[in-house]
């Protein structure tokens, strides 16, 4: 059963943050279970790394984090939706649960909060996974694109069932059906008088995407001194030219693709991408 742990993140912003299964019994009384924190990206919530969190707590304290506008964390009408906002909430989340030094698990916007946080607070950092996010700028075109997108939505929607077919294969952007992209958006929409709806505000998504879109960050991957992987899906958004050259822009960097998958790894490949997290962690972390 899912246990939340309240945390207090930058500016007084209240965040949730859970654990999906029991960290490992020490086998002493000296020895520490190693943390890790996962970041969904944007639209995402802490329930998504659910599956991922419980085979890692097989042998780490596994914490995924409901970052500001998401989930069950507060979406502050008037709040700050900015990247500083963000990297200071993940920072307070380690130290509040005493994670560090720590593993960041980060998929898209939840990567590049992960690999800013690395690159300002390398003392609370042990090692970082870096899934399907790009080091590039994406553009004024993209943000544009995210606005006609939202408007399209058909919302409220009358089931769970129909959010899970518009997103799997009626979404003008899904290129083939994809019943892992349904599940993972039935997992953001909660019922209301009228029907279902998405548990944040896509303006509030708008605002928090604005403030990374228009920017390279190639400067701050350069800074992440700690061990990175580099996880991309074969048909993700982040291209397999891109994703090397972060590999070799990061001091400590390692690549990993993984095939049959989308933007989505985790959800598209569960198995191929536990084995690409475990066989680098297995290599990186002292037992």
């Amino acid at each position: 059963m899912a246990r939340r742990i309240d945390v207090t993140g930058a500016d007084g912003v209240r965040l949730a943050a859970w654990e999906f299964a029991d960290p490992p019994k020490g086998r002493g009384e000296t020895d520490r279970t190693q943390g890790v924190l996962l970041l969904h990206g944007l639209m995402g919530r802490a329930s998504h790394w659910a599956s991922t969190a419980r085979w890692l707590a097989e042998r780490h304290r596994a914490v995924a984090l409901d970052q500001r506008g998401h989930g069950r964390s507060e979406k502050p009408a008037d709040g700050s939706f900015t990247r500083g906002a963000y990297v200071s909430d993940a920072a307070a989340a380690v130290e509040h649960l005493g994670l560090a030094p720590v593993t960041l698990i980060g998929h898209s916007m939840g990567a590049l909060t992960a690999w800013q946080l690395a690159a300002e607070r390398p003392d609370l950092v042990q090692a970082l996974v870096i899934c399907d996010m790009r080091a590039s700028a994406l553009g004024a075109a993209s943000q544009r694109e995210w606005e006609d997108w939202f408007r399209s939505w058909p919302v409220p929607f009358a089931t769970l069932a129909d959010v899970r077919k518009w997103f799997g294969e009626d979404d003008p952007w899904v290129e083939r059906p994809n019943p892992a992209r349904g599940e993972f958006f039935a997992e953001v929409m909660a019922e209301g008088t009228d029907g279902w709806r998405p548990v944040f505000s896509r303006r509030q998504m708008l605002t928090s995407r604005e403030t990374w879109v228009h920017d390279a960050h190639w400067d701050s991957l350069a800074q992440v001194q700690c061990p990175t992987l580099v996880v991309r899906g074969l048909d993700g958004e982040l291209g397999r030219a891109e994703a090397q050259e972060m590999v070799r822009v990061l001091p400590r960097g390692r690549y990993a693709e993984v095939p049959d998958a989308g933007h989505l790894v985790h959800y598209d490949q569960p198995a191929a991408w536990r084995g690409a997290i475990e066989s680098f962690l297995d290599g990186v972390l002292t037992p």
